[in-house]
């Protein structure tokens, strides 16, 4: 079969974004801190409509303040809620979180699992760390001053 002198001269085709595209993904998929919905908040508070959230279940949110994204969850649980920062008192360096699943969170880093029972006592090392929080009228308010003082830990 004959090569065209066109087909002999053609350039090959260049991709010229696809360097950037992947280090966009390594750094993406790098990144130590989950990203989530902002914290709704009215005033000096972060207010949490107890309605929206799941028996057994923490919701993340994500609060911003000094340049840093403050990662945290409430949780309705035993027929209270109680929110703590996405953060635990020995692996919040690494900012890796927490995620939930099968009635645990697991600490990202190091791996530690706890039943929702056993993190409002903060049993070992590491544990999520508590954050002031108030349920009112079907709401749960959070001082937004507790979330900056947070801030350290992100």
């Amino acid at each position: 079969m004959a090569v065209s002198a066109r087909e002999k001269t053609a350039l090959p085709v260049k991709r010229p974004f696809a360097p950037f595209l992947c280090l966009l993904a390594l750094l993406v998929s790098c990144s130590g801190q989950a990203a989530y919905p902002s914290a709704p908040m009215a005033g000096s508070e972060v207010i949490i409509d107890a309605a929206s959230l799941l028996p057994d279940t923490p919701r993340f949110f994500t609060y911003h303040s000094q340049g840093k994204s403050i990662n945290f969850f409430v949780v309705r649980y035993g027929g209270k809620m109680l929110s703590f920062l996405d953060a635990c008192v020995t692996c919040y360096r690494s900012k890796q979180g927490y995620r939930f699943g099968d009635g645990s969170l697991t600490c990202r880093d190091c791996g530690k699992a706890y039943s929702l029972s056993e993190m409002e006592t903060g049993l070992g090392g590491c544990f999520p760390i508590k954050i002031k929080g108030v349920p009112k009228e079907g709401k749960y308010h959070i001082p937004r001053a507790s979330l900056d003082e947070a801030a350290a830990v992100f």
